[in-house]
């Protein structure tokens, strides 16, 4: 029997991680026909199916199964060799893909990505925003970033930037045409700048003081699916938003827009990077948590 090539084994790896020969063949670089067509000529060559296949499903065999679970730190093993190999070429190279919130890429783009691009010129970012949380590994993503809450328990998360809060925002001449709510009920008497998230559902503005939580469906004729823009309509005056603290710093220091309801607005774990424990540490995505840290260090 040949001996099966290190890119088949590699092939028959990345299908059986994914579940899927069109996100496989997105990872090896092959057509999902051809992609199909190495694996067949895979297990003819070791004369076992690895792979149960229908229209709408892969899954393993026992055998696929069982080579699966033997290939799988042994490739990591050669990927690990050959990213220590950067030691040598004088920096980390390569790319590293990010998943990361609309609102979250203005601040990476403003305070971290141009320091990374600086310090290490053979290594690219990329930067897919994104409000839906995604399942970074099967999409191709070395690690994605959202707030601590919402990464799932499986996953090495990262904190960085501190603690983080969502405020209550408005433009002075709305405040002045409409007046200052005082208290959370007081949002019913105003125009609010709604939230529609990923999932379709609007978003409930959750307020809390003194260990009072007030969870309230806002009123408004205005709906928006991204917080960049919900801050820019606030500014235009067209009503309050509930955004995080980080999209509207700078507005707030500009004087454009102003907080309110203050004391409902407590702190709460902030933002993470977040990556698979089971895989090793490329030296691109280190070197981007080691300027995230510094940058934007938790106690900040």
């Amino acid at each position: 029997m040949p001996k099966p090539s290190f890119n088949d084994l590699a092939a028959f790896t990345a299908v059986a991680t994914h579940r899927s020969f069109r996100r496989a063949a997105s990872e090896v670089g092959l057509a999902p026909s051809s992609l199909s067509h190495v694996i067949s000529a895979l297990e003819r060559n070791l004369g076992v199916r690895l792979l149960h296949r229908t229209t709408r499903s892969v899954s393993l065999t026992e055998a696929g199964a069982r080579l699966y679970a033997k290939l799988v730190p042994a490739l990591q093993d050669v990927d690990q060799a050959l990213l220590e190999l950067d030691d040598f070429r004088g920096g980390p190279t390569g790319t590293v893909r990010i998943n990361v919130p609309e609102v979250v890429v203005q601040l990476l783009l403003q305070q971290v990505v141009p320091h990374v691009l600086a310090r290490y010129p053979a290594l690219s970012v990329d930067l897919v925003s994104e409000g839906r949380l995604v399942d970074i590994v099967a999409a191709g993503f070395d690690a994605g970033i959202r707030f601590s809450e919402s990464v799932p328990q499986d996953m090495v998360a990262v904190p960085f930037g501190g603690p983080a809060r969502f405020v209550a925002v408005a433009a002075p001449d709305y405040l002045a045409r409409a007046g200052t709510p005082d208290t959370p009920d007081a949002l019913q008497r105003h125009a609010c700048i709604r939230h529609r998230m990923p999932s379709g559902k609007l978003y409930r503005w959750e307020f809390e003081r003194r260990g009072e939580d007030v969870v309230i469906d806002v009123p408004g004729r205005l709906t928006l699916d991204q917080i960049p823009l919900m801050c820019e309509a606030a500014e235009g005056g067209l009503g309050i938003a509930y955004v995080p603290e980080y999209a509207v710093r700078a507005a707030l220091q500009r004087g454009t827009l102003v907080q309110v309801l203050e004391a409902w607005c407590p702190a709460f774990p902030g933002l993470v990077l977040y990556y698979p424990g089971r895989r090793q540490l490329p030296p691109g995505l280190r070197a981007l948590i080691d300027t995230l840290k510094e940058l934007l260090p938790q106690e900040a």
